[in-house]
């Protein structure tokens, strides 16, 4: 413990080794893999950038509205590229280069779940878990392609080994054993407000996940890009464990991602109102970015356009096609060259008797990284437009928006329109369910001929067919 406590000493950051001599061999081993764990150079900057300086991010000096692609061509010539985006992504998938990459560090405590929120039950008929949700249609993709695709889950720490016993448990629903890969985020301390990294216990640092930008920093440093790179793997598909309705894959997005020359590419959906709390794109002095609801002024938020339209009407939904290549530069140096975000919270902590003090109000500051600021370092960055009750209904609360009623609904409501966009009569108080080893998409539903022509009651349909309930 020596060389740690002087190189702590040396960044003011002693405090934390104050119980060192008490702990037996188990406590004093976990606390010096959690200091190791850390930048320590890193964690100096930030407390007194962050932490002890507080120094606002400035909002940029001009904001504009940007001009996604449509979700459907709007003349000939982008129709013609829609087409070659579309053969190109297939072409990508099937020759390897496409990986796919869900965050799933959370747990299900707001849904009211004891276990990683992956893990919680989420289809309108059967039930499925998240996680299997996922897997069907990557599984349905491979069978598309011709070979498996690279599955690569950012865990946390909390759920780390639940999730993996979670997916031996269930045979990883069918997937491949070889193409699924773990990665844990990283973990950051929180600091007392003069900059001091806070101990939960005598044998552990007050710590939490270091955000969705961290993902990035986790495949560099867990292996999975060197995995990636002697894989072959050019091209992720990241999206988040929260969204059911999510296409994992995407022959198109990927496709106009790839001949863009992009290095990162970002679906937005229209919002449903001028304060929705999702991030907005924008060009902000000239560089496109995701402006944080709670950043963007009430006066850009509510503007309209003559039509009525809000101007800046772009949201960011979380689904991303990243270039391997540009993870790698990110992670050049050692760090993930990515701002922090900082959040005062409510922080349990080690008073200076050590004993533990559950604070009424705000006493820390905690630290993370968002993976949509790589889009200002990115080259060629693109947005394309999806439809919200096609691709987005996220699981976050256990009651009332974005609850699990309310993703079930949606996640009926695509099925039942599936089923008619394929010409089938579908009774009002009908139940679907359809597996994506049926069809991943509507298209593919048109094009299976096992499709009843009527369906009433309860329907589930699965690799074989349809199956009345």
């Amino acid at each position: 413990m020596k060389e740690l406590l002087d190189n702590l000493k040396r960044i003011g950051q002693q405090q934390v080794l104050a119980y060192a001599d008490t702990l037996d061999e188990a406590g004093a081993g976990k606390l010096k893999l959690q200091l190791e764990a850390l930048d320590l150079e890193g964690i100096s900057e930030l407390a007194e950038k962050q932490v002890r300086l507080n120094a606002p991010l400035p909002l940029p000096a001009e904001i504009l509205p940007i001009t996604p692609y449509p979700h459907a061509a709007a003349d000939d010539r982008q129709r013609q590229l829609y087409a070659q985006a579309e053969k190109r992504g297939l072409e990508l998938l099937a020759s390897g280069k496409v990986g796919a990459f869900l965050v799933a560090g959370g747990q299900g405590t707001r849904l009211g779940y004891d276990g990683p929120k992956g893990e919680y039950p989420v289809t309108p008929l059967l039930n499925k878990p998240l996680f299997q949700t996922f897997a069907e249609q990557l599984l349905a993709h491979s069978k598309m392609a011709g070979r498996s695709i690279p599955w690569y889950i950012m865990t946390s720490d909390i759920n780390d080994a639940a999730t993996r016993d979670f997916f031996q448990t269930h045979d990883f629903f069918g997937y491949q054993r070889d193409d699924v890969l773990f990665l844990k985020q990283g973990m950051m301390p929180a600091f007392s407000m003069d900059g001091k990294m806070l101990l939960a216990a005598k044998d552990s640092l007050a710590l939490s996940p270091d955000g969705h930008g961290g993902s990035l920093r986790a495949i560099a440093k867990s292996g999975a890009l060197a995995d990636m790179l002697q894989r072959g793997v050019e091209h992720l598909s990241y999206f988040q464990v929260d969204n059911p309705l999510v296409h994992c894959i995407d022959p198109l997005f990927i496709g106009l991602h790839d001949l863009s020359d992009c290095e990162m590419a970002s679906k937005t959906i229209a919002k449903s109102g001028p304060l929705e709390k999702v991030g907005n794109f924008c060009l902000a002095d000239g560089k496109l970015q995701v402006i944080e609801y709670s950043d963007l002024p009430n006066e850009l938020a509510e503007r309209r356009n003559r039509d009525g339209q809000l101007t800046f009407n772009a949201g960011s939904i979380a689904i991303h096609i990243l270039r391997v290549s540009f993870v790698k530069r990110l992670n050049e140096g050692g760090r993930l060259n990515l701002p922090w975000h900082r959040a005062e919270k409510k922080v349990p902590a080690l008073d200076e008797r050590g004993n533990l003090v559950k604070p009424e109000k705000p006493n820390a500051v905690k630290l993370e990284q968002f993976v949509f600021d790589a889009i200002m370092l990115a080259r060629n960055p693109i947005v394309y437009t999806t439809v919200r009750q096609e691709e987005f209904s996220p699981v976050k609360n256990a009651e009332g928006n974005d609850s699990p009623a309310t993703c079930r609904r949606d996640q009926l409501a695509r099925h039942v329109r599936w089923l008619k966009e394929a010409g089938a009569q579908v009774a009002e108080d009908a139940v679907v369910e359809i597996s994506p080893l049926y069809a991943a998409t509507s298209g593919q539903l048109r094009q299976r001929s096992q499709t009843p022509k009527s369906v009433a009651g309860k329907m589930y349909f699965d690799a074989d067919g349809p199956h009345p309930m």
